[in-house]
Protein backbone atom coordinates (compact mmCIF):
# COMPACT_ATOMS: atom_id res chain seq x y z
CA UNK A 1 0.00 0.00 0.00
CA UNK A 2 1.61 2.94 -1.22
CA UNK A 3 0.09 6.90 -1.55
CA UNK A 4 -1.01 6.21 -5.11
CA UNK A 5 -2.79 2.84 -4.21
CA UNK A 6 -5.06 4.88 -1.25
CA UNK A 7 -5.43 8.05 -3.91
CA UNK A 8 -6.64 5.80 -6.51
CA UNK A 9 -8.74 3.66 -4.33
CA UNK A 10 -10.20 5.89 -2.26
CA UNK A 11 -8.89 3.51 0.94
CA UNK A 12 -9.89 7.48 3.37
CA UNK A 13 -13.33 7.59 2.26
CA UNK A 14 -13.59 3.84 2.31
CA UNK A 15 -12.43 4.14 5.60
CA UNK A 16 -13.94 6.97 7.26
CA UNK A 17 -17.63 5.71 5.55
CA UNK A 18 -16.40 1.95 6.97
CA UNK A 19 -17.06 0.16 3.71
CA UNK A 20 -13.69 -0.88 3.74
CA UNK A 21 -12.78 -4.31 4.02
CA UNK A 22 -11.18 -5.90 7.84
CA UNK A 23 -8.02 -6.24 6.55
CA UNK A 24 -7.96 -3.23 3.90
CA UNK A 25 -8.63 -1.43 7.37
CA UNK A 26 -5.66 -2.69 9.07
CA UNK A 27 -3.30 -2.37 6.64
CA UNK A 28 -4.45 1.14 5.96
CA UNK A 29 -3.61 1.76 9.91
CA UNK A 30 -0.74 0.32 10.05
CA UNK A 31 0.21 2.30 7.03
CA UNK A 32 -0.56 5.80 8.66
CA UNK A 33 1.51 4.76 11.42
CA UNK A 34 4.48 4.12 9.63
CA UNK A 35 3.86 7.20 7.87
CA UNK A 36 2.29 9.58 10.39
CA UNK A 37 2.43 12.19 7.50
CA UNK A 38 -0.20 10.86 5.66
CA UNK A 39 -2.36 12.29 8.15
CA UNK A 40 -1.86 15.81 7.63
CA UNK A 41 -2.02 15.26 3.53
CA UNK A 42 -5.51 14.17 3.75
CA UNK A 43 -6.64 16.33 5.53
CA UNK A 44 -8.56 14.02 8.56
CA UNK A 45 -8.13 16.67 11.16
CA UNK A 46 -10.38 19.01 9.14
CA UNK A 47 -12.77 15.69 8.09
CA UNK A 48 -13.51 14.79 11.20
CA UNK A 49 -14.08 18.47 12.65
CA UNK A 50 -16.53 18.67 9.59
CA UNK A 51 -18.41 15.45 10.68
CA UNK A 52 -18.25 16.80 14.96
CA UNK A 53 -20.18 19.45 13.08
CA UNK A 54 -22.40 17.65 11.18
CA UNK A 55 -23.03 15.32 14.26
CA UNK A 56 -23.62 18.66 16.68
CA UNK A 57 -26.12 20.56 13.75
CA UNK A 58 -28.04 16.75 13.63
CA UNK A 59 -28.59 16.89 17.69
CA UNK A 60 -26.11 13.65 18.18
CA UNK A 61 -23.67 13.55 20.47
CA UNK A 62 -19.81 12.39 19.46
CA UNK A 63 -19.64 9.13 19.82
CA UNK A 64 -17.10 9.05 22.82
CA UNK A 65 -19.97 10.61 24.64
CA UNK A 66 -21.81 7.66 26.78
CA UNK A 67 -25.19 7.04 24.80
CA UNK A 68 -28.29 8.91 27.17
CA UNK A 69 -29.92 6.08 28.98
CA UNK A 70 -33.91 5.06 28.51
CA UNK A 71 -36.10 6.75 30.34
CA UNK A 72 -36.09 3.52 32.92
CA UNK A 73 -32.56 3.15 33.40
CA UNK A 74 -32.50 6.57 34.85
CA UNK A 75 -30.78 7.00 38.89
CA UNK A 76 -34.69 8.78 39.98
CA UNK A 77 -36.32 6.51 37.67
CA UNK A 78 -34.84 2.91 39.46
CA UNK A 79 -35.31 4.81 42.83
CA UNK A 80 -38.69 5.76 42.92
CA UNK A 81 -39.47 1.88 41.07
CA UNK A 82 -37.35 0.26 43.97
CA UNK A 83 -39.46 2.35 46.51
CA UNK A 84 -42.53 1.47 44.98
CA UNK A 85 -41.72 -1.91 44.91
CA UNK A 86 -40.36 -2.40 48.79
CA UNK A 87 -43.69 -0.06 49.52
CA UNK A 88 -45.97 -2.79 48.08
CA UNK A 89 -44.21 -5.60 49.98
CA UNK A 90 -44.50 -4.16 53.27
CA UNK A 91 -48.41 -3.38 52.18
CA UNK A 92 -48.16 -7.30 51.14
CA UNK A 93 -46.70 -8.77 54.28
CA UNK A 94 -48.96 -6.01 56.61
CA UNK A 95 -52.41 -7.38 54.27
CA UNK A 96 -50.90 -11.32 54.92
CA UNK A 97 -50.40 -10.56 58.68
CA UNK A 98 -54.17 -9.30 59.09
CA UNK A 99 -55.32 -12.07 57.26
CA UNK A 100 -53.45 -14.54 59.04
CA UNK A 101 -54.79 -12.48 62.34
CA UNK A 102 -58.52 -12.88 61.39
CA UNK A 103 -57.97 -16.45 60.36
CA UNK A 104 -56.71 -17.12 64.20
CA UNK A 105 -59.72 -15.48 65.46
CA UNK A 106 -62.48 -17.00 63.28
CA UNK A 107 -60.91 -19.97 64.04
CA UNK A 108 -60.94 -19.60 67.78
CA UNK A 109 -64.36 -18.48 66.90
CA UNK A 110 -66.11 -21.57 65.75
CA UNK A 111 -63.87 -23.42 68.36
CA UNK A 112 -65.46 -21.34 71.07
CA UNK A 113 -68.98 -21.95 69.31
CA UNK A 114 -68.33 -25.31 68.86
CA UNK A 115 -67.05 -26.45 72.92
CA UNK A 116 -69.14 -23.72 74.37
CA UNK A 117 -71.36 -25.38 77.54
CA UNK A 118 -74.91 -24.13 78.36
CA UNK A 119 -75.07 -21.35 81.14
CA UNK A 120 -76.51 -23.71 84.34
CA UNK A 121 -79.89 -21.78 84.96
CA UNK A 122 -80.13 -20.57 88.39
CA UNK A 123 -84.09 -20.15 88.29
CA UNK A 124 -87.43 -20.82 86.42
CA UNK A 125 -89.56 -18.74 84.93
CA UNK A 126 -92.81 -19.33 83.64
CA UNK A 127 -94.31 -17.35 80.49
CA UNK A 128 -98.13 -17.73 79.07
CA UNK A 129 -97.82 -17.16 75.43
CA UNK A 130 -101.23 -16.69 73.88
CA UNK A 131 -100.39 -16.95 69.98
CA UNK A 132 -101.80 -16.61 67.00
CA UNK A 133 -104.39 -18.49 65.23
CA UNK A 134 -104.50 -16.84 61.88
CA UNK A 135 -100.84 -17.25 60.72
CA UNK A 136 -97.23 -16.69 61.98
CA UNK A 137 -96.43 -13.27 63.32
CA UNK A 138 -93.69 -10.90 61.79
CA UNK A 139 -93.17 -9.79 65.64
CA UNK A 140 -92.05 -11.63 68.50
CA UNK A 141 -94.69 -12.29 71.09
CA UNK A 142 -91.86 -12.21 74.02
CA UNK A 143 -88.01 -11.78 74.58
CA UNK A 144 -85.81 -14.47 76.45
CA UNK A 145 -82.23 -13.94 77.31
CA UNK A 146 -80.10 -11.13 77.89
CA UNK A 147 -79.26 -11.91 81.75
CA UNK A 148 -78.86 -14.97 83.89
CA UNK A 149 -79.58 -18.30 82.42
CA UNK A 150 -83.12 -19.52 83.40
CA UNK A 151 -85.19 -22.29 82.60
CA UNK A 152 -88.00 -20.76 80.40
CA UNK A 153 -91.30 -22.79 80.72
CA UNK A 154 -93.43 -21.71 77.70
CA UNK A 155 -97.02 -22.19 78.29
CA UNK A 156 -98.87 -21.62 74.86
CA UNK A 157 -102.62 -21.59 75.63
CA UNK A 158 -104.33 -24.25 73.49
CA UNK A 159 -107.67 -24.58 75.61
CA UNK A 160 -109.06 -23.80 72.55
CA UNK A 161 -108.58 -26.53 70.48
CA UNK A 162 -110.36 -30.12 69.95
CA UNK A 163 -107.33 -31.68 69.09
CA UNK A 164 -105.15 -32.89 72.41
CA UNK A 165 -101.89 -33.73 71.01
CA UNK A 166 -99.49 -31.29 68.93
CA UNK A 167 -96.44 -31.09 67.22
CA UNK A 168 -94.47 -28.47 67.70
CA UNK A 169 -91.76 -27.41 64.97
CA UNK A 170 -89.30 -24.36 65.85
CA UNK A 171 -87.68 -22.72 62.87
CA UNK A 172 -85.31 -19.97 63.31
CA UNK A 173 -86.25 -17.14 60.67
CA UNK A 174 -84.48 -16.70 57.50
CA UNK A 175 -81.91 -19.80 58.74
CA UNK A 176 -83.34 -22.89 58.91
CA UNK A 177 -85.15 -25.74 61.30
CA UNK A 178 -84.04 -25.77 64.59
CA UNK A 179 -86.42 -28.94 66.40
CA UNK A 180 -89.80 -30.77 65.84
CA UNK A 181 -91.34 -32.19 69.19
CA UNK A 182 -93.94 -35.01 68.31
CA UNK A 183 -96.88 -35.76 70.13
CA UNK A 184 -96.96 -32.78 72.72
CA UNK A 185 -99.52 -33.43 74.88
CA UNK A 186 -102.24 -29.79 77.04
CA UNK A 187 -101.73 -30.25 80.41
CA UNK A 188 -105.31 -30.14 82.06
CA UNK A 189 -106.04 -26.80 81.25
CA UNK A 190 -105.18 -27.00 77.78
CA UNK A 191 -101.53 -25.52 77.95
CA UNK A 192 -98.79 -26.87 75.74
CA UNK A 193 -95.51 -26.58 77.97
CA UNK A 194 -91.80 -26.17 76.05
CA UNK A 195 -89.30 -25.74 78.83
CA UNK A 196 -85.53 -24.75 77.06
CA UNK A 197 -82.44 -23.00 78.75
CA UNK A 198 -82.67 -19.28 78.13
CA UNK A 199 -79.04 -20.02 76.82
CA UNK A 200 -79.59 -23.12 74.82
CA UNK A 201 -80.36 -21.19 71.29
CA UNK A 202 -78.53 -18.53 69.47
CA UNK A 203 -79.49 -14.68 69.07
CA UNK A 204 -82.31 -14.10 66.56
CA UNK A 205 -86.13 -14.58 65.64
CA UNK A 206 -87.31 -17.78 65.97
CA UNK A 207 -91.23 -19.46 64.70
CA UNK A 208 -92.65 -22.03 66.52
CA UNK A 209 -95.67 -23.57 64.59
CA UNK A 210 -97.97 -25.50 67.03
CA UNK A 211 -99.88 -28.38 64.22
CA UNK A 212 -102.96 -30.38 66.17
CA UNK A 213 -102.57 -34.29 65.26
CA UNK A 214 -105.65 -35.88 64.60
CA UNK A 215 -106.64 -39.38 65.67
CA UNK A 216 -104.52 -40.90 62.40
CA UNK A 217 -101.38 -38.29 63.13
CA UNK A 218 -102.02 -35.85 60.68
CA UNK A 219 -101.22 -32.69 61.60
CA UNK A 220 -103.56 -29.77 61.44
CA UNK A 221 -102.40 -26.32 61.90
CA UNK A 222 -103.41 -24.50 64.87
CA UNK A 223 -101.46 -21.45 66.04
CA UNK A 224 -98.00 -19.28 65.64
CA UNK A 225 -95.99 -17.58 67.84
CA UNK A 226 -92.92 -15.81 67.36
CA UNK A 227 -90.18 -15.58 70.15
CA UNK A 228 -86.97 -13.51 70.51
CA UNK A 229 -83.77 -14.84 72.06
CA UNK A 230 -81.13 -12.20 73.05
CA UNK A 231 -77.53 -12.72 74.89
Amino acid sequence: MDREFIARNQIVERYLSGRLPLKGAQNFERFCGEHPQLLDEIGLADRITAALRLLDAGGQAPPWEPAPRRWWERLPILIGTAALALALAVGCLVLQGQSAARARQLTALRQRVATQPLDPATSTRAVTVIPSRTGPMPNSLLTIGGGAAQMMDLKFDLSWSQLPAFRVTIDRVEQGRVAVLHNVQRDSAGFVHLELNSTALGPGLYQLTLEGLTWRGDPLPQAWATIRIVR
